[in-house]
């Protein structure tokens, strides 16, 4: 079946598509059914996001011993505490963010660049922050071979990147605990911070905030998303006797 949506790509780049061998076409099959049934499903309607996600290789985003599992309706382990999210929390929360063209992105703990790669596809000039040296390895490796436009940085994810700001996006490709202070100081006028706000009241759910005059944050909630903690903004664990 073809939907109105998947017919609109002038805002979109193709840059991937599958070679002539039963293990790429059998992927590029499933990449059409996650789209179709477990992304569509989900009130994601933006065509840009629907037409991307059909052509960027998961698969390629994933250690080896992982991507069997690749469209699969699961958050996938990458080590280290990080973590692949499931397609449509990664499409719902971009989506959530209404990227535009020519707006700069930093994804921070971009780890394997999957939801970089998506992002930049929407047109926008991404910078993927990541520190962790393997997984800055599979996620170079792969936002090259889908001819993705995506710049790299290998730093602390709890600085941020101050040397490429200010940014019109900030997006955390993970849960955080509360916003750090960073994206305060990093953020263009006007500019937005996005992701999933997995606070110590038990909620864990997508958000945008916007920074207010007061230096405080007005923070809206969209849906619930149970996603693992980005380790470099977990709090520390408090002392018990």
């Amino acid at each position: 079946m073809t939907y109105a949506a998947d017919r609109a790509l002038t805002s979109v780049t193709a840059p991937y598509s599958p070679e002539t061998n039963p293990v790429a076409l059998a992927f590029d099959d499933s990449r059409q059914r996650m789209v179709d049934d477990q992304v569509r499903p989900l009130e994601v309607n933006d065509p840009r996001i629907i037409a991307a996600m059909r052509v960027l290789p998961r698969e390629d985003a994933l250690p080896e011993n992982e991507q069997e599992f690749a469209y699969s309706d699961l958050t996938l382990p990458l080590g280290n505490g990080r973590y692949l999210l499931q397609p449509m929390v990664t499409a719902r929360f971009v989506q959530m963010a209404d990227v535009q063209p020519g707006q700069r992105v930093l994804v921070v703990g971009a780890a394997t660049g999957y939801t970089a790669a998506l992002v930049a596809m929407l047109g926008a000039e991404v910078i993927a922050l990541e520190e962790d040296e393997a997984l800055l390895a599979i996620g170079t490796s792969f936002t090259s071979r889908a001819s993705v436009d995506v710049s790299w940085s290998q730093s602390s994810l709890a600085s941020g990147a101050p040397e490429s700001s200010p940014f019109d996006l900030i997006l955390f490709d993970g849960a955080i605990e509360e916003i750090p202070r960073f994206c305060s100081t990093q953020l263009a006028e006007n500019g937005r911070v996005a992701g999933i706000l997995r606070p110590n009241d038990g909620t864990s759910s997508a958000f945008l905030a916007e920074a207010e005059k007061d230096e405080g944050w007005s923070v809206r909630r969209f849906f619930d998303a149970d996603v693992p903690v980005l380790p470099a903004f977990e709090r520390p664990a408090a002392f018990a006797f």
